[in-house]
């Protein structure tokens, strides 16, 4: 039979008892002791009550709603205890309910009920409560670490053993009690939206009747990376090729952001510091440069761009050129290459509303007010201002040039026209009206300004006359060029001052054609009557053969004491031109100027001499016809004896220096083949004095 069904048959029977007997007293149920008792678990503990009122009243242990035990006052029968709490639970005699070794369950509300039919029902309440001592009291938390911008952030304390009755949460020493930002939660702390401010540290403080307990734990917020600020230092609105810099990128957050640069795809650097140094920066480090921050435990992210701009000077200056199109409009040009960034450039006199950057190229029409007219191109880069200027113009008056070779036993002739212009003239080319173009006997150079005359015939007079036409869009200018023979148009001879060495220069017509000159010499050593070999029936010989392009010779190991003649033979391959002009060296003739200085200074006085020396002349005469009429001879001379000397031979395009220069014969233009440096300094041979006897 349960307790239960036990407890409804004591109440029936007291219900018949009562209502046989009449109620005649009042039942009391009184405590003896305190009605809230706190124990520590693991003791015995009474629950002490005093009932009167009646006998054989029954008495009834609730705990909480649930009856725990029966007893019946002054029965001889035992109390009857629930199954499950016979170990622990016992009704004493006096009514009272006994726990022996309470365990930490038994923490409850303990209601005694006393009944009895007839006279109602009384009943008193006690509060149990069983406790441990604290031990081993931790906290931890949840989710590992606080994140700023997560929702929530929750401290939850743990220990081996104890029974909490009252719990403290504080954030550094000040307690902390449910609000917007917290929830105290039972064995925990919720931080709702958990933020740096957080940072700190907590502690929960435990207590119940018996013992206490607090535990500590720093929380360290995770956040960032903030925005970043970047600077570049030195600050300049730009930087110059070759200049130093350096980048740096800083950020809030714990731990600190790991800083990485990046330009364009490519990494850089990766560093806690976050400066990145750029030192002697080309214009291709110029453009954006990226700075991405790490939090490496919260795993956010953050960038964010610079901007570094860096300028490099165009190279050199702007040049500025002018060109025909169809030689007929000009085509000017501006150009200023290099540089970053390209320079802005135009041509404010011609079009200011035009710009290029790096060149510029503008097509007008030619006109005479364009004609030696200055155009200036303005040229502005951040760097510097600059500008360039052309000058259009017609082509000027100018003179021909001739050249000739001779390979392969044939003539090349070369006529060079080069008229000044700008742009440059584009020269045509005709044989009598003829024009000229590429073929077999005639060649025109890729710049038209020369002519190659293929196998030329030096006799042939019908090949003798041509045409060049120099044009561009703002004029034109026309020269004929009728082609000579081989000639020389000027010779001349220069000793050095010790008279040792003697150098030959000569000129030629522009228009002759010369493709070598033979120079030959009349001097000691030869027979002016005989035919010497590479000589002439005149007593001179070809003491060297020289190319056409050379103008001048140097001839060394010259004796002063002798005379040397020298002339230039002009060539054409076979043909041979007029000699030069003859040039002599050596000893003076006739007195010198002191000899004559004295026989003036002796005049006078020799006359008066000379007048009495007739007389006795006359008077010898006389006598000697009257002495003896044999006739008497001169005694002959011995001839005077010929030095023969080596000559030292060289050619020259220059003259060596210390010679007298030559007349100037190039006043229009010259050419590679004519000389263009002084000549020699020319100094006389000492005089010679001369005594006559008479």
């Amino acid at each position: 039979m349960t307790l239960q069904e036990k407890l409804e048959r004591v109440c029936l029977a007291i219900f018949f008892s009562l209502s046989l007997q009449g109620a005649y007293s009042q039942l009391v149920v009184t405590p003896a002791g305190p009605t809230v008792v706190n124990e520590i678990a693991g003791n015995n503990v009474t629950l002490s009550v005093s009932l009167s009122g009646a006998s054989e009243a029954a008495v009834v242990w609730f705990m909480g709603d649930l009856p725990v035990g029966i007893w019946i006052i002054d029965s001889s029968v035992d109390p009857d205890i629930a199954e499950n709490h016979k170990d622990v639970l016992k009704i004493e005699k006096s009514g009272s309910l006994s726990f022996v070794n309470v365990p930490l369950g038994y923490t409850s509300n303990y209601t005694v009920e006393m009944t009895k039919s007839g006279l109602g029902k009384a009943s008193t309440t006690f509060t149990l409560k069983i406790f441990e001592n604290f031990q081993n009291l931790t906290l931890s938390t949840q989710p590992d670490f606080a994140k700023e911008g997560t929702d929530r952030f929750t401290l939850h304390y743990s220990m081996m053993q104890g029974v909490v009755e009252q719990q403290m949460w504080f954030f550094n020493g000040r307690e902390i009690n449910t609000n917007s930002h917290y929830v105290v939660e039972q064995r925990s702390l919720v931080i709702l939206g958990p933020n740096r401010s957080d940072t700190g540290q907590y502690s929960v403080h435990l207590t119940n009747p018996f013992s206490s307990t607090t535990a500590l734990k720093n929380v360290t917020v995770r956040y960032g990376p903030d925005e970043p600020i970047l600077e570049a230092q030195p600050a300049k609105p730009f930087y110059v090729v070759g200049d130093s810099v350096s980048l740096s990128c800083q950020a809030e957050g714990y731990p600190q952001p790991t800083v990485q640069w990046l330009f364009g795809v490519q990494i850089l650097a990766n560093s806690n510091k976050g400066v990145l140094n750029l030192t002697n920066v080309q214009a291709s480090q110029g453009g954006v440069y990226t700075c991405s921050l790490l939090n490496e435990e919260t795993n956010e992210k953050r960038q964010k761009n610079l901007t570094l701009t860096v300028y490099d000077r165009p190279v050199g200056n702007p040049m500025c050129s002018v060109k025909s199109v169809n030689n007929t409009d000009l085509q000017y040009h501006c150009g200023w290459m290099g540089g970053t960034p390209q320079a802005q450039l135009s041509f404010p006199v011609l079009n200011n509303m035009s710009t290029g950057a790096g060149h510029i190229s503008l097509n007008v029409t030619a006109s005479d007010n364009l004609n030696g007219k200055t155009v200036e191109c303005m040229a502005y880069h951040p760097l510097e201002q600059n500008r360039c200027n052309i000058t259009a113009s017609s082509p000027v008056e100018f003179l021909p040039n001739v050249t000739a070779v001779d390979p392969d036993d044939k003539i090349e002739v070369t006529i060079r026209c080069v008229s000044e212009a700008s742009p440059q003239a584009v020269v045509s080319w005709y044989r009598g009206s003829e024009a000229v173009t590429n073929g077999t006997t005639h060649q025109i150079s890729n710049d038209t300004t020369q002519l190659e005359i293929r196998d030329y015939k030096v006799n042939n007079p019908l090949l003798q006359n041509y045409t060049c036409m120099c044009r561009n869009p703002l004029g034109r200018q026309r020269r004929e060029i009728l082609l000579q023979g081989p000639s020389i148009s000027d010779f001349s001879v220069f000793l050095n001052p010790n008279g040792t060495t003697v150098t030959l220069t000569w000129e030629v017509p522009r228009t002759s054609v010369v493709t070598g000159f033979d120079i030959q010499m009349k001097g000691p050593g030869q027979n002016s009557t005989a035919t010497h070999s590479g000589g002439s029936s005149d007593g001179y010989r070809t003491i060297l053969k020289i190319p056409g392009s050379d103008r001048s010779v140097e001839i060394s190991n010259i004796d002063p004491d002798l005379t040397y003649r020298f002339r230039v033979i002009p060539k054409a391959h076979q043909t041979v031109g007029e000699p030069s002009e003859v040039h002599r060296i050596g000893p003076a003739k006739g007195l010198s100027g002191s000899a004559i200085a004295g026989i003036a200074a002796g005049i006078p006085c020799s006359f008066l001499f000379l007048l009495l020396l007739v007389g006795l002349i006359c008077l010898c005469v006389y006598w000697n016809k009257n002495k003896s009429h044999q006739p008497r001879y001169p005694v002959s001379r011995v001839p005077e004896k010929i030095k023969t000397t080596q000559l030292d031979i060289t050619t020259h395009n220059r003259l060596t220096e210390g010679l007298k220069a030559p007349p100037d014969y190039n006043r229009f233009q010259q050419t590679p083949s004519e000389r263009s440096v002084a000549l020699p300094t020319f100094v006389p041979p000492p005089p010679t004095r001369v005594a006559t006897t008479v």
